[in-house]
């Protein structure tokens, strides 16, 4: 089953998961010719492998902890946490707390 976008203008919650955090997965909200935007899950414990895209990404955590892994450097994100990250920035995630965080990936065109 193919999943729904987001359409221009809609409203979209993207409140801490809370109780139902147990059966949230990775969501995408929107993709776009210009950027893509996802709501990233990550369980404790659970880890993103090494990684980049060729675009920038910013990643907002909206609750929970997690480590983002860069080539010279180790960050925390914890909620109301924002990040930027250039493109072709290698990096990989690791769930310290059970978190969902917004992803947006912006494409070169």
């Amino acid at each position: 089953m193919a999943m729904s976008h987001a359409k221009p203008g809609e409203v979209v919650a993207l409140r801490p998961l809370g109780p139902q955090f147990g059966a949230a997965r990775t969501t995408a909200i929107v993709k776009t010719d210009a950027f893509e935007a996802a709501r990233l899950v990550v369980r404790a414990g659970a880890q993103i492998a090494p990684h980049q895209v060729p675009g920038p990404i910013t990643l907002h955590c909206l609750e929970g902890r997690v480590r983002l892994d860069l080539s010279d450097s180790t960050l925390e994100l914890s909620a109301g946490d924002w990040v930027y990250l250039e493109g072709g920035a290698p990096h990989s995630l690791r769930g310290i707390e059970d978190a969902s965080l917004l992803l947006t990936i912006l494409f070169n065109r």
